[in-house]
């Protein structure tokens, strides 16, 4: 054995032999070979420090998500997978073993042997599974702004609604409520939340209402609603195995905005429901992100800080993230820092731009004597990944070249009927697919416009009828002024007249004449 191969395997067995709990991920290679037993770990106690499953489509990336999610399970720490592409059911059914299996097995130095983790299907579309939901008023008015990516004035009309909203006893269940709400701070209601909250611009309300539009567009008015999804039924063990709980999302790809709203909403809710655990003996609950870039695509420079933040700060309560992407560049820099753990499958040069960006992923790793990094990256066989993780004392190990062991679970997808079957024994499906739609802001509102309406109508009335009757006074006025005019206008001609004929002496004759005296 030469000294190379000598200090290689040292380093092997020094930094991947760890106190505590761990996972089996494969065996070293060098110079291209399997070093049997001398296996590559994963310390489970360190897995709430993220991680990233890097490599191009079609070099094992999914698999190695399915062992390393299996194993998490068998330890009891339950896992939530995002299967996009939808090939992750068959982590619900044995693997049916193969000759190819048993000698890959036999190379890395462990046996193989079939197993299944309890599974849970869920939802956020047409596809089957527990519907996953969340309320307007759960998002509050600084996350609900910034995944509209709303600006300054417009984040500041929402808060000022979410404020009169609770001050009113409004529930803002779905988009409908927050929708009504608009429309009626600028129309109907708008003097009465002018007297309270200062006037709101029609101009901002009308932005703010095609930024809704547009997330209703790509799916939101499905995803806000009741029944919420607590985060307790994620964290869930059955026959002493982590629950596996798989959100299919075959359908969502063309909506990177509904995907980043809901990663976003359900860290959010996971870092303020749970409580902080610190270094425990193993993670509480891992989530695996696939297809990572569409979080990060679509978002935001606001929303990225929100998911930067998150990122740093829900390790403290036990959870850990595990991106899944084609190459570490589709991750942002500061969220890549945070990730302890790297699995760094093939990578294809085909172009210029190709042979840049393997140079610039292999400097995401530590730096070894053992493999020339930027030329092994292009080199590397389906199911196997330089690998690097975190000790128990938080320090990188040696960046190592594996030969990964085979899932002990199907590596192909399950059929209808299986997953009918494991969709009639959920225990939470009837839970949560019960579609309840109480009085919430938008009936409020509505009834409320009506009697604003009414009594607007009965103001009305009464001017009508106290139009009416000034005017009805006015006519009156005006005939006895008339009638009064005609009298005195009368008896001021009838006195002149007496006294013009009086003066003549004409009014004295008739007068004894006709015997008036």
């Amino acid at each position: 054995m030469s000294s190379n191969k000598e200090t290689f395997l040292k380093e092997i067995e020094e930094g991947y032999q760890f106190k505590g709990e761990s996972l089996i991920l494969g065996a070293s290679m060098l110079d291209g070979e399997t070093q049997t037993n001398s296996l590559v770990r994963l310390p489970l106690k360190t897995l709430n420090r993220h991680g990233l499953i890097a490599g191009a489509t079609g070099s094992g990336k999914t698999k190695t998500l399915q062992i390393i999610a299996e194993q998490l399970s068998n330890q009891g720490v339950p896992v939530l997978l995002m299967d996009i592409k939808g090939d992750l059911s068959g982590i619900a059914a044995p693997s049916p073993g193969h000759p190819k299996i048993d000698e890959r097995h036999e190379k890395i130095g462990i046996p193989f042997t079939s197993d299944i983790s309890p599974v849970e299907f869920l939802t956020l579309s047409d596809e089957k599974g527990a519907r996953l939901r969340a309320t307007v008023t759960e998002f509050g008015p600084v996350l609900f702004s910034k995944i509209l990516d709303l600006n300054e004035t417009q984040s500041g009309i929402i808060s000022v609604l979410f404020k009169y909203a609770d001050d009113n006893q409004l529930p803002l269940l779905d988009l409908d409520d927050i929708k009504e709400l608009l429309k009626f701070s600028t129309n109907d209601g708008k003097d009465i939340i002018a007297q309270e909250y200062g006037r709101i611009s029609s101009s901002s309300t009308g932005a703010i209402m095609r930024r809704i539009i547009e997330l209703e567009q790509q799916g939101g008015d499905r995803f806000f609603g009741e029944t919420s999804f607590e985060i307790e039924d994620l964290i869930r063990q059955k026959d002493g195995k982590g629950v596996v709980n798989i959100l299919r999302l075959t359908d969502i790809q063309d909506r990177p905005k509904l995907f980043s709203t809901f990663m976003l909403q359900m860290m959010a809710e996971i870092y303020s429901t749970l409580p902080e655990q610190g270094d425990a003996d193993k993670p509480k609950l891992v989530i695996f992100i696939d297809e990572a870039h569409l979080v990060f695509e679509e978002a935001s420079d606001a929303l990225m800080t929100q998911i930067e933040a998150i990122v740093k700060l829900i390790r403290s309560k036990g959870v850990g993230l595990f991106f899944v992407t084609q190459n570490p560049a589709d991750i942002p820099e500061d969220i890549l820092g945070q990730l302890g753990l790297k699995v760094q499958h093939a990578l294809r040069a085909f172009t210029a731009k190709d042979r840049k960006a393997i140079k610039l992923a292999a400097q995401n790793y530590p730096i070894t004597e053992h493999y020339d990094v930027d030329q092994l990256l292009t080199q590397l066989g389906i199911g196997e990944a330089l690998v690097t993780a975190l000790n128990e004392k938080g320090i990188p190990t040696p960046l190592v070249h594996t030969m990964l062991r085979a899932p002990q679970s199907r590596m192909d997808i399950l059929t209808k009927s299986e997953i009918n079957n494991i969709l009639d024994e959920s225990d939470i499906i009837e839970k949560y697919n019960k579609v309840i739609n109480r009085e919430s802001a938008e009936e409020l509102l509505l009834e409320k416009i009506k009697d604003l309406q009414e009594e607007e109508h009965q103001e009305e009335m009464k001017k009508e009828k106290e139009k009416v009757r000034s005017s009805s006074r006015r006519r009156e006025k005006s005939m006895f002024e008339k009638v009064m005019s005609s009298t005195v206008t009368r008896t001021i001609a009838r006195e002149v007249t007496r006294g013009i004929l009086g003066s003549l002496g004409i009014g004295k004759r008739r007068s004894k004449k006709s015997g008036w005296f």
